[in-house]
């Protein structure tokens, strides 16, 4: 590409692999630390949501930082505070102090969510940065196929403790790559850091329509897909009778149509608005999202339906995720740290929502699921329709 190296890429690739691997590698070993630390069952999976908190909050603090002193020190700091806090994982006592130590663990892990997409906006264009974005959605395709495979081995094979030094491990790399890699991307401006002007930028990014509106556009969409995340292992495994060995396949099969879709969706954006991309993609997760949810609400609903639907709509983010994440880019490079920190937030909030409501409304079928699917779907539709599409038109 020509804004953005080869090889900043793959260092911006791996930095972004962080949250997938530190979400999937240690699920494996779930029921190894609950029995290892004398907990009550389910009691480990609170480790996964105050992961996901400390993910939403902890981006809104990085973006600021990245804004006035660069690119590439906050990043160091965020690895740091994530290497230490891993460290402190693999030698919990409780699970208590586990949840602690997640949160901590995700505070520094965030930095790099951040990060990224900020030195994508940097260097490029709207259509050269949507380009970009869909070869980092090789990343997210391909790390939660592995990380769990990679998990299910070092638990095996050296116990859960083993997983968070690993990941301590893959944190210490990190920084010595980025410290000997990466060059700053951004102009750090003069004069201190101030929580009013901060407070300030947040507050014109929510005022602006085509921000707020390609965020909601690419946190709802998502959204599902967390939705789906939670709700899938149920539905496939235990309504359908999908042997676990066999779940895998299945997850692998969606995630490489998600990677195939990004990997398409850089090609046809070298010919094509990534406007138009958007639009024509959007179509993908309410109707996937609608025919599911009606057909569960009918209690119709066969197997082949259901794959298809789930397949149908996680294709449509190969090439949502990254053209959304572009256009509300796009006019922000002065605050593209918070833009970014702001974008991240508000997603991972939303994601965090979706699946926390599939778990809520759960009912013993796939109907629950496949209405919040539909509704993250319907709702990234709206808010392209309401919030976007007038401002296409102007």
């Amino acid at each position: 590409m020509t804004c953005i190296s080869t090889r900043l890429l793959i260092l911006l690739g791996a930095v972004i692999a962080i949250g997938p691997l530190s979400i999937d590698m240690y699920l494996p070993g779930l029921p190894a630390i609950e029995k290892s630390l004398g907990a009550r069952p389910g009691s480990a999976e609170f480790t996964l949501a105050s992961f996901f908190i400390g993910l939403a909050l902890g981006q809104l603090f990085y973006g600021p930082l990245s804004d006035r002193f660069g690119r590439k020190k906050p990043l160091l700091v965020g690895l740091a505070i994530y290497v230490v806090a891993s460290l402190a994982c693999a030698l919990a006592g409780s699970v208590a102090e586990l949840v602690a130590w997640r949160f901590v663990e995700a505070l520094g892990g965030c930095a790099g969510m951040v990060v990224v997409r900020a030195v994508v906006r940097d260097r490029c264009a709207a259509r050269e940065a949507a380009r970009a974005f869909s070869m980092l959605m090789l990343v997210m395709g391909v790390a939660p196929i592995l990380a769990p495979m990679m998990g299910g081995w070092i638990v095996a094979g050296l116990g859960w403790r083993a997983v968070f030094v690993s990941l301590a491990g893959f944190g210490i790399v990190l920084m010595i790559a980025f410290q000997r890699g990466m060059d700053d991307t951004r102009h750090v401006p003069s004069g201190p850091l101030k929580l009013g002007q901060v407070l300030r930028d947040y507050r014109q990014l929510l005022a602006s329509r085509s921000f707020l509106g390609y965020t909601l556009i690419g946190g709802l969409a998502f959204a599902g897909m967390f939705a789906y995340i939670a709700g899938s292992p149920f539905v496939l495994m235990e309504l359908y009778g999908i042997p676990p060995q066999h779940y895998g396949w299945v997850f692998g099969c969606n995630a490489i149509g998600l990677v195939a879709a990004s990997q398409l969706n850089a090609h046809r954006l070298k010919s094509t608005p990534l406007t138009l991309l958007l639009r024509r993609a959007l179509w993908g997760p309410p109707l996937a999202g609608i025919v599911l949810a009606l057909a569960g609400l009918a209690g119709w609903l066969p197997l082949p339906l259901v794959l298809a639907g789930f397949f149908f709509y996680l294709v449509s983010l190969g090439s949502l995720g990254p053209n959304s994440t572009a256009a509300a880019m796009a006019t922000h490079g002065q605050q593209a740290g918070a833009a970014s920190a702001l974008m991240g937030a508000l997603q991972f909030a939303l994601a965090t929502l979706a699946g926390a409501l599939v778990g809520l409304f759960h009912d013993g079928t796939a109907r629950p699921l496949m209405v919040v699917m539909a509704l993250c779907g319907i709702g990234a539709w709206l808010a392209h329709r309401w919030m976007v599409a007038p401002l296409e038109r102007e």
